[in-house]
């Protein structure tokens, strides 16, 4: 019971600030285009939020290990709102100042839930450290429903609210708020142990890249095919949008479709069919 009620209390943060990430999904480009810019434009202030996140991304843990996870998870709520309330603006500077802040939001997310999350597993509640697994995979299966969930309700949000495709992202700013709320109300803060300097971290994670073959051809692999999903990401709404697709419907679809891939690869290594990863 006590496991259960520490793993709600973990979900019941982490979960709406996934809601309001997903929901900025379907309708991104679309309101690039709303206000008029060119599709050259559009995929500028995409590069912006993707270089944001890349180069932001190594800072992310020295940060969250100093400034505390509770207080990162918080700075997140506070980020990721700005960057949802600058899409009410129609100047480009503002714009691209707000996919920066999405950037670092979006390291945030996938980082200070869960450096705050295992400390507290381990540390203060002394669980069994493979019960981890089991939140993570209830907090996957969520996420996979969140994520389908959000493209309808975006696209709702976006025929209803009479903002176009800037209502999901205003419909954001409250998930973020109660997520924030509910962290600072219920978490305690927890901070990093060991404090390398960050060109020591860098320089152990090079000689560590290049000193496996493996671990090369796999970022490598990984590197590819991350480029493909983004520039999946940023076409899929040109290339559909002038035939009069629901936005929001098809990303529920994209969604549905990545939980059905991620089903059929744990049936595949399951004790039944016992496939193996080359």
């Amino acid at each position: 019971p006590a496991f259960r009620r520490f793993q709600s209390s973990y979900c019941r943060a982490y979960l709406p600030a996934l809601a309001a990430d997903w929901l900025q999904g379907p309708f991104l480009y679309k309101l690039y285009l709303t206000y008029g810019f060119l599709e050259a434009q559009i995929a500028v202030l995409y590069a912006c939020g993707l270089a944001s996140a890349a180069l932001l991304g190594p800072l992310c843990s020295p940060l969250i290990d100093r400034l505390g996870r509770k207080r990162s998870c918080l700075l997140l709520s506070l980020c990721c709102s700005l960057c949802c309330l600058a899409t009410l603006s129609r100047d480009y500077l503002v714009l691209a100042a707000g996919r920066v802040l999405g950037g670092l939001s979006t390291a945030l997310l996938f980082s200070a839930f869960e450096a705050w999350y295992v400390h507290e597993h381990v540390e203060r509640h002394d669980f069994p450290a493979e019960w981890i697994g089991t939140t993570f995979a209830r907090a996957a299966l969520w996420n996979h429903g969140v994520a389908i969930g959000a493209g309808v309700t975006a696209e709702l949000l976006a025929r209803g609210l009479g903002l176009g495709p800037a209502a999901p992202f205003v419909a954001s700013v409250p998930l973020l708020a109660l997520s924030g709320a509910l962290a600072a109300r219920g978490w305690e803060e927890n901070y990093g142990g060991q404090k390398r300097s960050f060109p020591k971290a860098c320089g152990e994670a090079l000689r560590c890249l290049l000193a496996d073959r493996r671990v090369l051809l796999l970022g490598t692999v990984q590197a590819l095919f991350e480029s493909i999903i983004y520039i999946f990401t940023f076409l899929w709404t040109p290339v559909l949008d002038p035939h009069g697709a629901p936005l929001g419907v098809v990303f529920s679809a994209f969604m549905a479709a990545s939980a059905l891939g991620s089903a059929l690869y744990r049936l595949a290594l399951s004790s039944r069919y016992r496939l193996q990863p080359l």
